[in-house]
């Protein structure tokens, strides 16, 4: 029995899927994905000062030294 052109060209289509899928490539765990390196701590960029403190402190005419 012939197949119509409609599922012969969903069959083709899903043989060529099938082709360029692979299946059978190992599963990867989530403990695998993640990596992990050593690093230092950022240096402060306001070198110790708080500016939006100061900023306040200077507006609301308080005394800065």
């Amino acid at each position: 029995m012939a197949r119509p052109d409609g599922q012969r060209a969903q069959a083709a289509d899903r043989s060529e899927l099938e082709r360029r899928v692979h299946v059978d490539l190992p599963r990867l765990r989530p403990e695998d994905l993640t990596t992990s390196q050593a690093s230092r701590p950022a240096r402060d960029p306001f070198g110790g000062r708080d500016p939006e403190t100061e900023f306040m402190l200077r507006q609301a005419g308080a005394f800065w030294p």
